[in-house]
């Protein structure tokens, strides 16, 4: 039987997501969130693939990636490992932090990867926690509108495609709530 049922390739992109284990919060503070940043740059960030997006929610991460190897589960094995670990010491508990491995789903079509970078910039304001997309602090939406100079998010694989990040920011904002049946798929069940 197959470890996954998804074929991590390399030149493919990928949209990558995990929960906290009993639907239960993963991050606790700002700290944490900061942390889980630090530790992506140092497990995921190298010739191995290209974080294109990305949002953290108290809950859940999302992360679009594009790989650049086929060796993609062994870093993002470390990244859990080490945050869980973090955790853990931090507050005193044991046992897992996440609901089980990493999913991962195959952007398989540009409009899929548009329409991805939309929900995963979307996910704080869909969950009620900030009134517009550049108000959350954890995702890389401020990188593609220009509101913040990042070195983690790669975003010219979906900016490529807008003629200024104004105009990605409209695609954003344009979102109403007919396109949710477009990005049911990419919804946490």
């Amino acid at each position: 039987m197959p470890y996954r049922s998804v074929e991590l390739r390399a030149g493919e992109c990928y949209h990558i997501y995990n929960r906290g284990n009993n639907y239960s919060d993963i991050f606790f503070e700002r700290q944490n969130y900061l942390y889980f940043l630090r530790q992506m740059r140092k497990y995921l960030v190298s010739d191995v693939l290209d974080i294109i997006a990305y949002c953290l929610m108290p809950n859940h991460y999302h992360l679009l990636l594009r790989l650049n190897a086929d060796t993609f589960s062994r870093p993002m094995q470390r990244l859990a490992l080490s945050y869980t670990k973090a955790i853990n010491k931090r507050y005193g508990r044991v046992g897992s932090l996440f609901q089980g491995r990493f999913k991962a789903l195959h952007v398989d079509r540009n409009e899929y990867l548009l329409h991805l970078s939309r929900y995963i910039h979307l996910n704080p304001v869909m969950a009620g926690r900030v009134r517009k997309p550049e108000d959350w602090e954890f995702s890389s939406y401020q990188e593609f509108v220009g509101m913040r100079d990042g070195k983690l998010p790669k975003p010219d694989v979906v900016l490529s495609q807008f003629p200024s990040p104004d105009a990605y920011r409209a695609f954003v904002e344009s979102y109403t709530d007919g396109d949710e049946e477009r990005i049911r798929h990419l919804m946490l069940d």
